[in-house]
């Protein structure tokens, strides 16, 4: 317990966990995108879909049992992924207590300098999202019913404004991606030049295609495709 505790505390240490619940959170991302995507095969699809997050893991586990097993996963990646973030920024902080006058901002990267901002966009967001199209709470002018998630996404998309809040998330979110995954790529291990092309190809697709489908959802129904 002493080494990994005193792994966990050095800097290469909170590198590591943020990759491996970086892993887990991109994951999470890419099939709730894939599941999501179910919005244009039309309401039954979807709300089957939506059903079988519920049921998953019978007649083994009891009803939204495999669904809570994986919140509580994504929330325990989540938060050791912040505490992980944050601490390695204050370690390089009292590191570098004074700024450098002349930062390089090119190579930093848009992605890279926003990136503790974009966390705490997505964090709220995610929240708000709950809260939407999860909790039921009043939190948008929209009428919500139980066991219709495809009509309380429509609904909701339906508002301008909860529109525009869900499309610049998703690009903070895909700012996040790009740059947490060129990150998870090196604290991995795969920090080599001959790996950077191919490592920023990944990122970027990657960025573009969730933060594009999930951005393509609520534009879909502004337009009227989806209703």
């Amino acid at each position: 317990m002493t080494w990994i505790g005193s792994f966990y505390r050095s800097a290469l240490g909170k590198k590591a966990v943020m990759a491996v619940t970086g892993v887990f959170i991109f994951a999470w991302v890419f099939g709730h995108m894939v599941g999501n995507a179910k919005l244009y095969l039309g309401a039954q699809h979807y709300n089957e879909y939506a059903q079988w997050l519920r049921t998953m893991g019978a007649p083994a586990l009891p009803h939204a049992v495999g669904l809570w097993i994986v919140r509580v996963l994504l929330i325990a990646a989540v938060w050791f992924h912040i505490q992980a973030a944050t601490q390695l920024t204050l370690m390089n902080w009292a590191a570098r207590p004074v700024d450098y006058e002349d930062r390089d901002y090119v190579v930093a990267g848009y992605a890279s300098r926003t990136m503790r901002w974009g966390g705490v966009i997505i964090l709220l967001f995610i929240i708000y999202h709950l809260m939407h199209l999860t909790w039921g709470m009043h939190v948008a002018p929209a009428s919500f019913i139980e066991g219709d998630p495809y009509h309380n996404v429509v609904a909701g998309f339906q508002i301008w404004w909860v529109s525009a809040i869900y499309i610049v998330a998703n690009v903070a979110l895909g700012f996040h991606l790009f740059h947490g995954l060129w990150a998870m790529f090196n604290s991995l291990g795969l920090n080599h030049q001959r790996f950077n092309i191919w490592k920023k190809y990944f990122a970027t697709a990657f960025a573009i295609i969730i933060a594009g489908v999930n951005i393509s959802f609520p534009i879909a129904v502004l337009m009227g495709i989806l209703r």
